[in-house]
């Protein structure tokens, strides 16, 4: 079974940082510190309002990421805002960019909280993946865990999806938990029929990400920023991505 990649999203280093004209916390040095720790990529979601990922960290950190030919940079957006010029300037630049995640949320929205609709978006986001493509570029759509939904995901040129999953975290410990793993169960492997990957983000945390995994299937990556960047306020980046990794190996 192909073990599934840990990309830590730094969005919360930034909104940190962003609070003050300091400079601090450092997102790039956040970044390396999880590098360094084994993470197997980092991720970011710049908003066009830059609450937290300015334009200007996106270029440093795949500068950055030069230095580790074996890990991704994945980047999360709307790509009908200001993910496609962000990306396109690192393409022209020469800077690693591994992924792009189209996420459909609005300029404002205060986090990303459905995924995309078919086969209401798919005119919008073919010729988007396709450029995406042209780039040389993987592209995942974030969805919702609905499994009569993917074989539009694969329709429109996708490499993989995203499963958004703040539904399995709201119900983790509660009556619904069983139900929820059941739902994102059946909408991965409808995906892996289809011919897509699995990646899958939104409120995963050292407690529910274990079982997540090992009743999932085929889950390539989790991207998880909000609960890790808490617990490194606790732990340290070192220990906590340790922690993180441990949890993704105790679901083999």
């Amino acid at each position: 079974m192909k073990k599934t990649a840990l990309s830590v999203n730094l969005n919360k280093v930034a909104l940190v940082r962003n609070t003050r004209q300091l400079g601090i916390p450092s997102v790039t040095r956040a970044a390396t510190l999880c590098l360094q720790a084994g993470a197997n990529g980092i991720t970011v979601h710049p908003r066009p309002d830059e609450r937290h990922i300015r334009a200007s960290d996106v270029p440093e950190l795949a500068t950055l990421m030069q230095d580790w030919p074996e890990r991704e940079f994945n980047i999360e957006g709307n790509p009908l805002h200001n993910l496609m010029d962000l990306v396109g300037a690192l393409v022209s630049a020469k800077l690693p960019v591994h992924q792009v995640t189209f996420v459909p949320d609005s300029e404002g929205q205060f986090t990303s909280d459905h995924g995309w609709n078919f086969p209401a978006d798919a005119d919008r986001l073919r010729p988007l993946i396709e450029q995406a493509h042209a780039w040389g570029v993987r592209v995942s759509l974030f969805m919702d865990a609905d499994a009569s939904a993917m074989a539009g995901a694969k329709g429109v040129g996708a490499d993989r999806i995203e499963l958004y999953t703040e539904p399995y975290a709201a119900a983790w410990g509660g009556a619904e938990q069983a139900a929820q793993l059941r739902r994102f169960a059946s909408a991965a492997q409808a995906a892996l029929d289809a011919g897509l990957g699995v990646n899958a983000g939104h409120d995963l945390n050292r407690d529910n990400l274990t079982a997540f995994i090992a009743q999932v299937p085929g889950v390539s990556e989790v991207s998880i920023g909000h609960a890790l960047i808490a617990d490194a306020l606790e732990l340290g980046y070192s220990a906590t991505i340790a922690d993180y990794l441990r949890c993704i190996r105790d679901a083999a």
